[in-house]
């Protein structure tokens, strides 16, 4: 395989636009060729096609990806799937039927019993497929894993995420999945966990990984409780608790139901210093002796550095993907238990809820109120909202032997909510 690598994307809606857009500037490179693209309705991206130049470039179009992999299969390299959730599975594996690796987005699948088909028909491609975790290749990252590994820190004792991402309501009104358990008899569990922040989520369980340079924290037990503010179907709010099969403790607490500017924390507790990780902003390490490390990593564009790490690999120059398919097992299994240790997803009451105007945005913004200190004492103390006047049952632990229960728990929850 030789520069430029040649790739189909399927689908121009959505976050595949940013895809269009990264190919189109590695294509400015030298690096890369798009052959060809689909959607189910192409005339609705008319003006898109014109913006991305694909008749001066030459790309194909087409409108079922089974006809263009089918028309196309001998001129790719890769296949790129950046579609709903639910979609991922059946697309990859119509990919890998022709030989051909996928870059598929996160997350791959949130349904572990098709996650573990997607890993065994991966063998059939060339080479392994990606899973879009952007922050996994960040070169301070795996510097500081390095430094982990070799124990200059001391053991890993726990690590926690603290992550806050404003969603007004229309952004789960922005396509039939957002905010959704199920799509017919298709599990999604899209939330603000397994979705749009599952790259951080993926990231603490990489940086709890005690094997190699590229491992990942495996799952031994889970404790959860999830709410909701929004008038959704799934959670919006979640807080986890987890115990890895090494013994250190993670706590994440995620919600897509506050206000004012987004933010997201990686913290790692060891026995010799507490590392903080902020993805866009500094690096900090407080020794326990009163020492402090700062660092500002280098500006990083995640999307364009995955696609060029990955065609290093694709062209035999690094011996793997950032994030292979069975690399994203204990972040499938981890959100699977969340809902089996829940149980229910708790809807907040109107008393507990506000809205605030975002003057510039022309957009309201639901938040839930004390979400800053009930975090805090979660993260750090580990007291659960529950035990903090959250009207809901203590978590129940779940463990992977758990897992075959996810689907009817799931429909429970939908049932739930149709009440």
């Amino acid at each position: 395989m030789k520069t430029p690598i040649r790739i189909g994307i399927i689908g121009m809606g959505g976050f595949a636009g940013s895809h269009h857009q990264a190919i189109a500037r590695l294509e400015e490179r030298g690096l890369a060729k798009l052959i060809c693209t689909c959607d189910p309705n192409p005339a609705a991206f008319a003006a898109e096609q014109q913006n991305w130049r694909f008749a001066a470039r030459g790309v194909e179009v087409y409108n079922d990806y089974r006809a263009m992999l089918h028309a196309c299969q001998h001129r790719l390299d890769e296949v790129v799937i950046p579609t709903p959730i639910q979609l991922h599975a059946e697309m990859h594996l119509a990919a890998v039927a022709y030989g051909l690796p996928a870059y598929v987005e996160k997350p791959p699948t949130l349904d572990h019993a098709e996650f573990e088909r997607m890993v065994a028909a991966d063998a059939r491609a060339r080479k392994s497929s990606l899973v879009g975790f952007n922050f996994i290749i960040e070169q301070s990252r795996l510097a500081l894993k390095t430094r982990l590994l070799a124990g200059e820190f001391g053991a890993i004792r726990g690590a926690t995420l603290c992550a806050l991402w404003p969603r007004p309501a229309g952004y789960f009104a922005r396509n039939a999945w957002a905010g959704r358990l199920m799509l017919g008899d298709r599990l999604v569990l899209d939330s603000c966990f397994g979705n749009g922040m599952a790259a951080f989520v993926h990231n603490l369980l990489f940086w709890t990984g005690t094997g190699d340079l590229y491992s990942w924290a495996q799952i031994a037990a889970v404790r959860a409780e999830l709410y909701r503010g929004h008038a959704i179907e799934g959670a919006d709010t979640f807080f986890v608790e987890a115990d890895t099969v090494d013994g250190i403790t993670l706590r994440f607490a995620t919600s897509h139901a506050c206000s004012g500017p987004s933010g997201q924390t990686e913290l790692i507790v060891c026995d010799k210093a507490t590392l903080r990780y902020s993805v866009g902003g500094q690096v900090e390490i407080r020794w326990n002796d009163g020492r402090t490390e700062r660092m500002q990593p280098e500006p990083f564009d995640p999307l364009t550095e995955n696609h060029l790490a990955y065609f290093r690999y694709l062209n035999g120059e690094s011996p793997r993907p950032a994030t292979k398919l069975a690399d994203a097992r204990p972040f499938v299994t981890l959100n699977a238990l969340a809902y089996l240790s829940s149980g229910r997803i708790t809807p907040l009451p109107a008393d507990q809820l506000s809205w605030k105007r975002d003057e510039k945005e022309q957009k309201d913004y639901l938040q839930i109120s004390g979400m800053a200190a009930v975090q805090e004492n979660f993260l750090v103390r580990g007291v659960w909202p529950s035990a903090a006047g959250w009207a809901r049952s203590p978590a129940e632990v779940a463990t992977p032997a758990d897992l075959p229960r996810l689907p009817a728990t799931i429909r429970e929850m939908v049932s739930a909510v149709a009440k």
